[in-house]
Order: structure tokens, then sequence, then C-alpha cells
């Protein structure tokens, strides 16, 4: 029997087919998602709930004259196999392939590059107002988790919209809330009737009518006020409504014919609509169902058991981390846990479970998270605020004003910091070195290994300021822990070898390791490295810079970061300061500034040099413009790049 997508190579493509036929293609959307996300990893539980909807979409909406932006992107793979690329699909997320989220030079029909949350509904309205002003026609759609509708730029956005009255469709994808089949019955019937046309005219006739009459301008505001209290009563929109939205809903998002027909008749509406449609995470596939915050994002499974393909044999480093912070909690009651929708994922769980008074979740809303942890330290409280690095940028004001200016004991931990992998360029934590080191007051520092990251944890927690603290993505070194956590002195660096020979190398966080096992090889070839482990980007460790500077004519530092604004600029600014440039030559190994691609993150670490190989090759060219005396660099400038032969 030949399956119906392999005849959809467009949008258009699905509007010819029956409702029988739209049923078994969205199982066979379904049966094509897991498979290729059980090889390569992904978002899977997110995409089995938006089957349905997305195909009730395309065939209502003309994409891509037809602007239909998915929020936060992690719910957009029946729309590429539906939008013409459904022969690349089993490339999603590898090397080369198709990307995780949306990505415009993929397809015209990805109308907003989205990895972050919270971010369609402002996205829409610009493109609504943008056609207003050019005098278009073509209609805008916002597609919005009610997770991300938690985020505060989501919220803002729902205020701006009502207040322009701009005419665009937001679709609330309602994957957590249940409904009764009497509510979801009534709110059927209601939306169905409040859809047709004839309802707003007859709504507005009423009120003129009411006015004609002795007294009526009081009648009218009765009228609204009973309305109001109806609706209260029973409409679940109301909050919308009072947003200056037409609010429908709820429908169950996974009748494709119920979808569609609500769709039509919305489409064409003028002002702001949301529709809100209820879906379930997961749906078609049994783990994911039963365990769809598992399933959310996850690597390579076992299709038939649901377990992971490769169980790792070393805990992560966000495990290491969750260990660590609970064993602070008991031993200090201050100890306070925060997180924005990433309870499990930062490896909170364990704190939860055991302080459970002592752990606030506060939703897709990093910048609330910061604030809210300033205003527990002011009070005597110790916050440990853990968000993902590429997520923790949203909150910088706060870093900046509420924390660093105010100089309060926040702890600041970055997960993912660095290449995060197959998840591609919205996801990768290489800026945060930049957006932390103008902050005042605070420490930046990454460990090397799991052990590092535990004695940093309880530094910390001690400082009377504030600190970050930055890890890798994946799994730890395996090295054994110390009985007891120790504090490190703030800005200390580590020298872990003493060369005579070579270029002295300068690395941080999980750059350490490589930069140790190039020096390995190196070795073996004659030539002798120093290596210094510089733990903090701020402060800096002068001494040790200095000292490097005055033993070794060629200095690298070594960083899984971009270079603009890193820990190489960072030591190049005080070699400047301390009139060091004339006695050595800085060389900076670092990430390009340009977007990274997804791919595997070992990949791309040693297509950027960022492997003990590649830091190898980088000390050889270094040492051969040492000996060429080629060193003559002016001042100030940073020497040979590892391209240089």
């Amino acid at each position: 029997m030949s399956r119906v997508l392999d005849r959809i190579n467009d949008p258009a493509d699905l509007r010819g087919l029956s409702l029988i036929e739209l049923q078994q293609l969205a199982a066979e959307i379904r049966e094509v998602i897991v498979d290729t996300v059980s090889r390569n990893g992904g978002h899977l539980a997110p995409n089995l709930g938006v089957v349905e909807l997305t195909l009730a979409l395309h065939r209502v909406f003309d994409s891509p004259r037809d602007r239909i932006v998915f929020d936060v992107g992690h719910q957009t793979y029946a729309h590429k196999l539906v939008t013409g690329r459904r022969e690349d699909f089993a490339t999603l997320r590898r090397y080369g392939g198709l990307a995780g989220f949306p990505r415009s030079e993929e397809s015209p029909h990805d109308a907003f590059e989205t990895g972050h949350a919270s971010t369609s509904i402002s996205a829409a309205l610009g493109m609504a107002k943008a056609r207003d002003l050019a005098g278009d026609r073509y209609r805008v759609v916002a597609v919005i988790g009610d997770g991300a509708l938690t985020g505060g730029l989501a919220l803002e956005a729902l205020n701006h919209a009502g207040h322009e009255g701009a005419s665009f469709l937001v679709v609330l994808n309602d994957n957590e809330l249940s409904y009764g089949p009497t509510v979801g019955a009534l709110a059927h019937h209601l939306s169905r009737l409040r859809a047709h046309p004839a309802y707003s005219r007859v709504r507005t006739d009423f009120h003129h009518l009411l006015k004609r009459f002795p007294g009526g301008q009081s009648l009218a505001r009765l009228a609204t006020r009973l309305k109001g209290s109806v609706k209260y009563l029973l409409v679940p929109g109301v909050l919308f409504e009072e947003l200056g939205f037409r609010y429908f809903g709820p429908i169950d998002g996974h009748n494709v014919a119920l979808v569609e027909h609500m769709l039509r008749h919305v489409r064409d509406l003028t002002g702001p609509v949301l529709l809100h449609v209820v879906t379930r995470k997961g749906r078609g596939y049994r783990p994911a169902e039963a365990n769809p915050d598992r399933f959310h994002g996850i690597g390579p499974f076992n299709r038939e058991t649901g377990q992971p393909a490769d169980p790792a044999a070393a805990p992560s480093y966000t495990e290491f981390f969750g260990q660590a912070l609970l064993r602070q909690g008991r031993a200090d009651c201050r100890v306070v846990a925060v997180t924005a929708a990433m309870l499990e994922s930062t490896g909170l769980g364990p704190f939860a479970a055991e302080f459970p008074d002592r752990t606030f979740d506060v939703g897709i809303a990093e910048a609330h998270a910061v604030c809210f942890a300033a205003g527990l330290a002011t009070r005597g409280m110790r916050p440990v605020v853990a968000v993902y690095s590429t997520f923790l940028q949203r909150a910088f004001d706060q870093i900046l004003h509420d924390v660093g200016l105010q100089n309060l004991p926040v702890v600041l931990v970055l997960d993912r910091g660095g290449i995060t992998g197959e998840d591609g360029p919205t996801h990768h934590g290489i800026y945060d070195y930049g957006y932390l080191r103008g902050v005042p007051n605070l420490a930046v520092m990454a460990p090397r290994d799991e052990n590092e990251l535990q004695h940093m944890l309880f530094t910390a927690l001690g400082r009377p300021g504030p600190s970050a603290i930055r890890f890798p993505r994946g799994r730890a070194l395996g090295i054994a822990l110390d009985p007891e956590p120790r504090a490190i002195p703030v800005g200390e660096a580590e020298w872990l070898r003493r060369g005579r020979t070579g270029p002295g190398l300068l690395a941080i966080g999980n750059m350490v390791r490589p930069a140790l096992e190039a020096a390995g090889l190196l070795a073996r070839e004659g030539l002798d490295v120093s290596v210094v482990d510089a733990r903090f980007v701020k402060p800096l460790d002068a001494g040790a810079i200095e000292e490097l500077a005055c033993t070794h004519r060629a200095l690298l530092t070594i960083e899984e970061h971009v270079l603009p604004g890193g820990f190489g600029s960072a030591v190049g600014e005080h070699l400047v300061s301390a009139g060091l440039t004339a006695r050595t030559v800085l060389s900076c190994l670092a990430l390009p500034d340009r977007p990274l691609s997804h791919g595997p993150a070992d990949r791309l670490r040693q297509e950027h040099g960022l492997s003990a190989q590649g830091i190898a090759a980088t000390c050889r060219r270094l040492a051969r413009v040492v000996r060429s005396g080629r060193l003559a660099a002016p001042a100030g400038g940073r020497g040979p790049t590892p391209a240089d032969g």
C-alpha cells in the first residue's frame, strides 16, 4: 500500500485529500518522526502532538505567502515533512542536514527562525504591521505553546497586539491542560457560534439598539457587565479578550476536521484572534505519551522500548552539579534553587525532591528568575539560578543591574556552555564569557572536570558577591571526586605543566583536557609546552599570565567560545595594559565570529581546531613562527593566528 506522505511535496498537495487520507497521513508522519528521532535524536513529544494542527494550518493557509511562525521551533517536524523536505528528513539534525528548528535558508516556508521560546507573537505582529503598511493582503499566524506563553515576551506581545488591533491569528497549542467533555462541548458550541461573522453584527446591532431607548447608555453598560460576568463563568479565554483578542476554544487539536473548520471560520476575521487548541504531547507513541518530559528532547533511543540506544558510562556534568548542590543544600538552609522551566534538565530534580519549599521553577521567564533571585539574596538567602547558557542571555539586564551593581550573592549556573551539538546555532552557549565579563563584581569561572565543578560551587556559595559557573553539555570525565569540597582562591589559575621549548597554553573549562592531551602529543616530538588552567575568566590571574608572557615567546589561549569578547580577548587586554606585548605574541584559539552550524559537538570542535590534534597543530605553527623570527608584531597585536604557517 502506497503512502499518502509520498504524494506530498508541497502544502498545496494536502488540499485534495479526504478526511480518511488526512488521518492516514497523520499516522504516517508520526511513524516517520519516531523512526527518525530514534536514530538522530531530537524533540519527539512536542512534534508528535502537533501533527493534525500542522496539516490543518497548511490546508487553510497559503504558505509561504501566508506566514506561519512556530514558537520555539521544536514543533516543526511535520511542517518540514509537508513543505518539500520529505526526501531529506532522514538527515534531520545531522551535520550538513536539515536543522532541528526553522531555518529560512532551508525553505521559504520557514517564516521566522525560532529557537528560544515566547518570540512568535512579537514576530507575527511585526509581520502583520509590515503587511498593513505595505498595503498587502497575506495572513499571519503564530503557533505558540502554553509553556512559551509563560514568557514575559509573549505577554508583552499580547498586550501590544491588542493595542495595535492588527489582524492576525494566534494559535495557542495547549498540551498541558486537560478539559472535560462537557466543558469542551460547550466551548466548542460557543466558539462555532462566535466564529460566525453574523455574531459580531448581532452583538454590535444589539448595543446600538439599546442606546436608542431612554437610559440606553446605562442599559448598554449593564448588558456589557452581564455579558462579562457570564464570560468569566463559562469562557476560559476572558483574559485574552480583555487584552483585545477575539478568543475561540478550547477545541480538540487532534480532530483535524474540527481544527480545519475553526481555522476557516477565524481566518479572515479582523483584529487579533486567538484559537485555543488542546493537544497531547507524544501522541501516537506510547512511551512518549507516558513520559512526555523525558521525550521532549532526547538522544537516539530504541523504538521498541523507548530506552536510550547508548546508555552513558559516566554521569553528566549536569548530574554532578545537581548532586553537589544537594550536598550544599543539606549543609546550609539558606541555599535555594531557581530555574526557568528546566527543573530536571538543569539537574535540580534531586534538590527539588528533598527541598521542595526551597526550589522555584518560575516558567520560561529567565529575566524574572534572576531578579527574583536578587530579591532572595537581599534577605539572606543564597540563590542558585540554573539555566542553559543560551537562555541566560535573555536576562542580561537583570544580571547587570539587579545582581552585579548591587553586588548580591547570586550564583548563576550556566549549563551547556560551549558547543551543544545538534540543536544548532540558537542553542550553542558560545557567547556567555562576552556578556558576563563586563558585569561588575561578578566572578566568572569554568571547571575543567567534575571535581573542579563541586569546588567552584562551594566557592561561589561562600562569596559575598555574585558568581557565574559555566560547564559543558554531556558526560563528565569520570575522575574521582575529593571527599569534601573546598574553596578555590578567586582569580587563581593552576599550573598543570611547565615547559621550556614551546608555546605557553592558557586554557579554560573543558578545553583544559585537550590542551593537556596536545602537550603529550607534542612532547613525543620534542616540543615542551606549558599548560595553565585559567579557571577564571574574571578576575584573571595576572601573575600567571605575566609569568607565561615572560617565559614564552608565544602564548596560546584556548576556549570554546567565540573570539570577540571572550577569554582570549580578556588575556590580550591584560597583556596590553601590562606592557608585555613586546615580549610575547598572543594567538587565540576560539570559535569564529559567525553562526555555528548544528552537528556532533566533537566534529564541530575538530572543524575549528578545538581538539587535542587541532591544538597541537596550532602549537607547531607557532613554534615554526618563533624559530623563523617572525614575531615582531606591532604593540597590541594578536600575532599569529591558528591559520598562520
